[in-house]
């Protein structure tokens, strides 16, 4: 993992890595979410990231475990399944502009949970650049969807998609956290393989019962399959070696250049250049905090 480290340089330039292997892995999610449904697509991602997870254990070996490890990777295993599904409902009962917005307040619970846990205490510079980055997003997505900023807020009140978005936010925020201690405790990679032996161990018997039909698929669609497994492992690998680096709310608010990534993509790709005179405020917002999060640190 050094190697990675000196090659990345440091914790930003990892967290920016771990963005865009994001976005590619959510367009690969995106395309089976068409194909066949959200259960196991979150069972793909979870499970095909396994077997290049455990390569990279087996290349480096098992490192000497710290007191509580299992106990930590139980708790991984139990909260990112609370946050993938309840995201995934969300999505489905909800306006994915209102969806992303709510859900991206989840770097504020973050920094909640990174202090009582983990005794991480931002600089003032840096939690200044974390609530400015979680603006930045939040208009972004209601600029982009043509909706008032308080709509997201105001659909808590009468949308059950928005309350699954909160149990999502709540479950996110401390799976973040579970994982940095399993790599503080053991490695990256090996944190990484074991967290999501235990999400995936829990999901399957759901996943099955939920999904079944759609397991006949797996060969159909292989490719995307482990598309869906390099990507999540690069992603996880690169954004949970920055964890071990710096705050970890800090991470998460880089990583939230991700909504740029995907725009440029759209933009380059698929020619959507209308779209962005609708967020270009929230993308200077998110760059701003950035830079105060890169000051900070």
């Amino acid at each position: 993992m050094s190697a990675i480290a000196s090659v990345a340089l440091n914790w930003f330039a990892l967290a920016l890595l771990s963005a865009l292997f994001q976005v590619l892995r959510n367009m690969a999610m995106k395309h089976l979410g068409h194909a066949l449904d959200d259960t196991i697509n979150v069972w793909g991602r979870f499970t095909f990231l396994l077997p290049f997870a455990g390569l990279s254990v087996l290349i480096r070996g098992a490192p000497a475990l710290g007191e509580g490890f299992w106990l930590w990777a139980l708790g991984f295993g139990i909260t990112q399944n609370l946050a993938t599904l309840s995201l995934s409902r969300a999505l489905k009962e909800s306006d994915i502009s209102l969806v992303t917005a709510l859900w991206k307040l989840s770097v504020i619970l973050l920094v909640a949970w990174g202090y009582l846990t983990l005794g991480e205490t931002p600089s003032p510079l840096g939690l200044a650049g974390v609530l400015v980055s979680v603006v930045g997003v939040y208009l972004l997505n209601v600029h982009h969807a043509r909706i008032s900023v308080w709509a997201p807020l105001a659909a808590l009140l009468r949308e059950p998609g928005q309350r699954w978005t909160v149990v999502a936010a709540m479950g996110y925020a401390p799976a973040v956290v579970l994982i940095k201690k399993m790599a503080l405790l053991s490695d990256p990679p090996f944190a990484i393989f074991m967290g999501y032996v235990l999400a995936s161990g829990l999901l399957t018997p759901y996943a099955v019962y939920r999904s079944g039909r759609h397991f006949r698929e797996i060969g159909r669609y292989w490719k995307s399959f482990i598309a869906l497994g390099v990507l999540g492992w690069l992603a996880t690998l690169f954004g949970t070696t920055a964890y071990t680096m710096t705050v970890s709310a800090y991470v998460e608010a880089v990583k939230q250049v991700e909504v740029l990534m995907a725009i440029a993509i759209g933009y380059l790709i698929f020619k959507e250049g209308a779209r962005i005179r609708l967020i270009w405020v929230g993308a200077l917002v998110i760059m701003a905090g950035m830079v105060m999060l890169k000051l900070g640190d």
